[in-house]
């Protein structure tokens, strides 16, 4: 008889578990807490090649590779505007909403449905399943249940009420998409500007938008009410006195943007001692979120999808099937956090932090390129036919 999956989250993650599963032969239900979809919603992100590859195996990877742009080198420079390392980085860049729209519509297009306004509240163990109940009072039962809900996660403290809290890392991200600005450099390529006083990226869409982000440093962890309480115009002059003085195109691209987006905090998860139980299990960033700066969140969580997929294939029981799964990704999702987390580290040094930064920084990022010392995050491959076992 087949399994039935009731999988937690309808973004990214979500979708893309569903149509592993089913690949494996494994039906899905996704309940989504919002109770719209996220059209519009959103900044962009980097799908690197190892998650793009992941995609492939499920017959994805076209649906994307057309989305936003390749961005395959990233140059850094200092506040003054010299230029401290080139390096590549084989990656796509491309708008949030957009890849979830793909992933979403193609999901129910493969006959995944998905429910909206079913925020998780219990989920218990049944004699033959699993149970969960929502927040409207709407039931769903299964025979397992993939806690793909994000960094508030509703499923780990499910599994786990005494899990830990995620890791704020001490920065805001903010950005959005200039129009009708010139500035330099070319498509195909990530510019990041360690500013004085703020970490600074930008990208150049091939038909001339830019689109850009920022890190303000923020050692108060800042409330999200407090977050939405700054208005636009704050927004912008608040951006505008961080790149005062520093060499470069942030204000202009800064001034060309129509809507800056508001601001949110930054965090991680150095480790989640506990991933699953005997009905349950989490998946993406419940599991492991890592900081935007390793650029691997939505691969990771691609790569997770596609491992559990093989494993629930592999291992006739479930809890075996989930400690194979957590046996195959805990080292390296933790790895990459590790690495996300050193990569933010240095966004927003001081002056002796600085001068520090443009000596050494040069020399790391050659012995990198050289020893190809990321190899083992980016050329990382699943294979879908390699079997699992327990």
């Amino acid at each position: 008889m087949t399994k039935k999956a009731l999988i937690i989250g309808g973004g990214i993650a979500g979708p893309v578990t569903a149509m592993a599963l089913q690949r494996a032969g494994i039906d899905s239900e996704v309940f989504e807490a919002y109770d719209r979809g996220a059209e519009g919603v959103g900044a962009f992100l980097t799908l690197a090649v190892n998650g793009l590859e992941a995609l492939r195996l499920l017959d994805l990877h076209d649906l994307v590779c057309d989305l936003g742009m390749d961005t395959p080198v990233m140059e850094i420079r200092n506040a003054r505007g010299r230029l401290l390392a080139t390096t590549n980085q084989p990656s796509r860049t491309l708008r949030r909403a957009d890849l979830y729209r793909e992933l979403r519509d193609e999901a129910v297009r493969r006959g995944v449905r998905i429910h909206y306004g079913k925020r998780l509240a219990d989920a218990s163990a049944t004699s033959h399943g699993v149970r969960a109940v929502f927040a409207d009072g709407g039931e769903a039962e299964g025979d397992l249940l993939v806690g793909a809900d994000g960094l508030r996660s509703r499923t780990r403290a499910l599994i786990d009420p005494g899990a830990p809290r995620a890791r704020y890392v001490g920065l805001l991200n903010t950005g959005g998409f200039a129009e009708g600005v010139r500035v330099p450099g070319r498509p195909g390529v990530c510019y990041f500007i360690f500013g004085r006083r703020c970490f600074f990226g930008y990208m150049i869409h091939p038909e001339g938008q830019v689109w850009w982000f920022a890190n303000p440093p923020s050692r108060r962890e800042m409330t999200p009410e407090e977050l939405a309480a700054i208005t636009p115009e704050q927004r912008r002059a608040g951006l505008m006195d961080l790149f005062e003085g520093d060499t470069g195109p942030m204000r202009e691209i800064i001034a060309a943007t129509p809507h800056i987006l508001p601001a949110w905090s930054t965090y991680d998860f150095p480790t989640v001692p506990k991933w699953f139980n005997e009905r349950m299990v989490i998946v993406g960033d419940a599991a492991h979120a890592t900081s935007p700066s390793s650029g691997q969140g939505a691969s990771m969580a691609i790569e997770d999808a596609v491992t559990l997929g093989k494993c629930l294939r592999d291992v006739p029981d479930t809890a075996g099937a989930f400690a194979a799964f957590e046996r195959l990704r805990r080292e390296r999702v933790e790895r990459v956090v590790a690495q996300g987390k050193r990569n933010g580290d240095g966004k927003a040094p001081g002056v002796g932090g600085a001068f520090v930064r443009d000596l050494i920084l040069p020399v790391i990022m050659r012995q990198v390129e050289k020893r190809n010392a990321l190899a083992w995050m980016y050329d990382h491959r699943i294979t879908w036919d390699e079997r699992v076992t327990a």
